[in-house]
């Protein structure tokens, strides 16, 4: 991702603030000039297309989200520990900033464009191998099960959290997603460690 303007990072802002309002559907070029009170042909300035927005917007969240979790990654605590503040770190950031949630469970907008699918992936695929690196920390440490594979860990707890998120969409924000998303990751993580005894 290229340098992000001031202009380019309102304009992703307002996406935003239309997917949270209207979903994916919503967030159209008209839309978004409106939100931003200026022509269509003054947000063209700034981006291609309505495309060019999304894979700028997601891009934006990947930045954000390996900054998160490298450091906690590769900080000194103990791998099961590094889980924990891992996705008590997406919890707090989602909570605070859930219409990145409407564009991550959004199903219908990894099939807009090959580019966009090709930013989901990237966010998909670097959480697998930072969650798959602390997983392999911890059997290495005798912290949970050694004989349960990897990506079985990761499928269980990635799914966990997704599914977490969208009960958290589908009651309109209003659960507690810090709370209730770090107790649920929590029992993940108890159940992994107490297995091994």
């Amino acid at each position: 991702m290229d340098q992000t303007s001031q202009r380019q990072l309102e304009i992703i802002q307002a996406a935003g603030k239309l997917l949270l309002e209207k979903g994916v559907k919503g967030l159209t070029t008209k839309n978004l000039a409106a939100e931003m009170r200026f022509s269509e042909s003054a947000l063209y300035r700034h981006f291609k297309n309505k495309e060019d927005i999304i894979v700028y917007f997601l891009e934006y969240l990947d930045q954000n989200i390996q900054q998160r979790l490298n450091e906690i990654a590769y900080s000194s605590a103990k791998p099961t520990e590094k889980l924990s503040q891992l996705f008590n770190s997406q919890f707090t950031y989602f909570n605070q900033n859930p219409h990145f949630i409407v564009a991550i469970l959004s199903e219908g907008l990894f099939d807009e464009t090959e580019k966009i699918y090709q930013a989901m992936f990237k966010i998909i695929n670097y959480k697998v191998q930072i969650i798959s690196g602390i997983i392999e920390q911890a059997k290495l440490s005798n912290e949970i099960n050694a004989d349960i594979p990897t990506p079985d860990i990761v499928h269980i707890i990635m799914g966990s959290f997704r599914l977490m998120m969208l009960k958290w969409k589908i009651s309109k924000f209003q659960l507690n997603l810090v709370a209730q998303g770090n107790a649920l990751m929590q029992i993940n993580i108890n159940l992994l460690t107490h297995e091994k005894n």
